[in-house]
């Protein structure tokens, strides 16, 4: 099966697999950046992706690009725009609010826990995608894997608002997925135009809440900061979500949220390789378990994307 701009599926899971590491690289940037400054989370992520915008516009001039099978009205790509951007703030915004409130822990594993479990059921109602039972196996695993590796240091403390402001994060989630996986399989999408206008969107939306916590930082490293901005907008920010969008409109909804609770494993290795924290038995086992799963789910969207290729040939 492929996309009609013609992306393989299997070219979809690598986007996805690398933009779930990269996503993950993002936080321990971001502690640099806490070290470095007195910058806050919302104002990092204005401009992660006020930064991220001018990056991919300058990307998208610089390159040739062929026009849609199905060409797409402005009016309509501008209503895509702004409802992957509105979804990407709600998540941003709600999941920030969630690691203040009930702590990074808990936020972490209701917002991407959740994610699977909303994506599958509005796959399944909205677009008739089915998991099978291999499918909810992995999901399973992976569910259980997170779980593991967040809370396998201990010290979470759950705290019911907080569950409720992750709840939300994973809402805006689970309906940018969806969004980008409906409008791939129709056909026509400019994935790119909407990662643009996606990403201007959202710093429309965070700049208030930027500048109530104060959008300029103070540092005594200023050129170590814009190194560390430099690159949180441009690998985890641009470069990721134009691969995790390109990757979400032709891979199933629920295989991509899998996928990308990558996220929460590259950041694990990253934190043991290189802010010094102790390995435990707790990372080995979670992350083996979501490794596991993506694997399994990758080579079932893999076979099934075979299957439907050979599907006319038999008929």
């Amino acid at each position: 099966m492929r996309a009609s701009v013609g992306l393989p599926v299997g070219r979809g899971l690598l986007y996805l697999i690398v933009a779930g590491a990269a996503w993950g690289t993002a936080g321990a940037a971001a502690s640099l950046v806490y070290r470095t400054s007195d910058m806050g989370p919302v104002a990092l992520s204005f401009w992660r992706c006020a930064i991220g915008v001018v990056l991919l516009l300058a990307v998208r001039l610089l390159r040739p690009r062929a026009r849609p099978a199905v060409p797409v009205p402005l009016g309509l790509r501008l209503r895509r725009a702004a409802a992957v951007g509105a979804g990407l703030a709600v998540f941003q915004t709600a999941y920030f609010a969630a690691v203040a409130a009930t702590g990074l822990a808990v936020a972490t594993v209701v917002t991407l826990g959740a994610g699977p479990v909303l994506i599958a059921l509005g796959a399944r109602l909205t677009m008739g995608e089915r998991l099978g039972r291999a499918g909810l196996t992995a999901v399973a695993g992976a569910l259980a894997g997170l779980g593991v590796l967040v809370f396998g240091s201990g010290g979470a403390t759950v705290r019911p608002w907080g569950v409720l402001i992750a709840l939300v994060a994973a809402v805006g989630y689970s309906a940018m997925t969806l969004l980008t996986r409906w409008w791939g399989r129709a056909g026509g999408a400019d994935q790119s135009g909407t990662t643009v206008g996606a990403f201007a969107v959202t710093s429309l939306c965070l700049l208030p809440f930027a500048l109530a916590e104060g959008l300029v930082p103070h540092t005594e490293d200023p050129v170590r900061l814009l190194w560390l901005l430099a690159y949180i907008a441009s690998i985890p920010t641009a470069l990721a979500y134009a691969l995790y969008f390109a990757g979400a409109a032709v891979v199933r909804s629920a295989t991509v949220s899998v996928i990308m609770l990558l996220e929460p494993v590259s950041a694990a290795v990253l934190a043991v390789a290189l802010l010094g924290e102790r390995l435990t038995a707790a990372t080995l086992v979670g992350t083996a378990l979501m490794l596991g799963s993506v694997a399994g789910l990758a080579l079932a969207e893999t076979r099934g994307a075979r299957a439907a290729v050979g599907e006319p040939a038999l008929a």
